[in-house]
């Protein structure tokens, strides 16, 4: 895929409010960008920079079985399910640590997960 074609993809992904496919398509070709974000608009740029930064900053990107492990911990939360919440972290030791994790629980999770020791701060 060329420059050109890239950078229309990026742009009218981030037109239809498609984060997702927009962070794909800027992760795979995230050292061609960086030298050519000029040809992105501003909500893509600051997207670009956005992934530039947490990857400096030494923090990967959740992938998408951890981001369904995050999603199904939320719903057994909310629904207050403690043997399926249970059984969801179960494996999830290393996802759990990780810090920018917080950020994707709910309140609900934060503090039945805080209550039950597998999380050892709510932010």
């Amino acid at each position: 895929m060329n420059l050109e074609e890239l950078t229309n993809r990026i742009n009218e992904s981030i037109d239809e409010m498609d984060l997702v496919t927009t962070r794909k398509y800027i992760e795979q070709n995230l050292d061609i960008l960086k030298e050519n974000k000029r040809y992105l608009k501003k909500n893509a740029r600051e997207l670009l920079e956005f992934i530039i930064s947490r990857l400096e900053e030494g923090i990967k990107p959740l992938s998408r079985h951890e981001l369904a492990a995050i999603k199904a911990i939320n719903l057994y939360a909310s629904n207050f399910d403690i043997r399926g919440l249970k059984l969801t972290i179960k494996d999830k030791t290393q996802l759990l640590i990780r810090e920018d994790v917080l950020t994707y629980l709910n309140s609900d999770a934060k503090i039945l997960l805080k209550d039950m020791g597998a999380i050892s701060a709510i932010s």
